[in-house]
């Protein structure tokens, strides 16, 4: 298996680039012949079976969409079955458009139905916890000014009970469509979560994520249970799994 960390030269702002060590080493575990690829902005996108695209600032968001329009790669492996894991301004740009520093719209790469537009109010940042029917409760942590909204045939992956989300009203976060998902969520995503690391190489691999055989989580538990109990602080009880 191929995994390619997509631009982090221009999308590292917030560390996503975790998210290819932690698919990548969940592979290795299994005894999975993994390539992990760190495919920057200064050459052209490599062939790879799954992506990872982080976060990044205004102009290094728009730096990265005209150049994966350009080089065309990544939409022609999404064509042929390739898994992407879209965080932040990742998910932004594979929509079909994006707002820059001046909320200017620019062109994303169309990986996905949704377009996103400068938040009316406050930027959206702090815990997440969401509910998704593709993996057990999620929990990330948000930082963006952007308003999501997803068009007909593009399905939520989640519905947010702490949290900002897309921003569209709709208390939704994120957006799946084939085997691209989109998210809102940091962390890393998949350490925090990797029940959905697990979904992604399953798709990867075109197996049911059962078949993948199991590993140790405690640690990864144990993030999740504080970072539960830290949004449960204010007022929220019960403990998630």
């Amino acid at each position: 298996m191929r995994i390619a960390v997509v631009y982090p030269d221009l999308l590292g702002t917030y560390g996503d680039g975790g998210n290819g060590l932690v698919l990548a080493q969940r592979a290795r575990w299994r005894g999975i012949d993994t390539e992990l690829l760190q495919a920057t902005s200064e050459s052209a996108v490599p062939e790879a079976d799954l992506y990872c695209l982080g976060g990044g600032e205004d102009g290094p968001q728009v730096r990265a969409a005209r150049a994966l329009i350009d080089d065309g790669m990544l939409t022609r492996r999404v064509a042929g079955g390739a898994v992407v894991l879209a965080v932040c301004a990742g998910y932004q740009i594979a929509g079909h458009g994006f707002p820059g520093a001046e909320g200017e719209p620019h062109e994303g790469i169309g990986l996905l139905g949704a377009t996103t537009v400068k938040l009316s109010g406050p930027r959206a940042v702090g815990e997440v916890v969401a509910e998704s029917a593709l993996v057990p409760t999620v929990t990330g942590f948000e930082n963006h000014g952007g308003r999501t909204t997803l068009e007909d045939g593009t399905t939520p992956f989640a519905t947010v009970t702490s949290g900002v989300g897309n921003g569209d009203g709709s208390g939704t976060e994120g957006a799946v469509h084939g085997r691209v998902l989109g998210t809102y969520l940091h962390g890393p995503l998949l350490a925090r979560n990797p029940a959905l690391a697990d979904l992604l190489l399953a798709w990867a691999l075109e197996i049911d994520p059962a078949a993948l055989p199991p590993l140790n989580d405690e640690a990864a538990q144990a993030l999740r249970d504080e970072r539960f109990e830290a949004v449960a602080r204010p007022g929220r009880a019960g403990r998630r799994r």
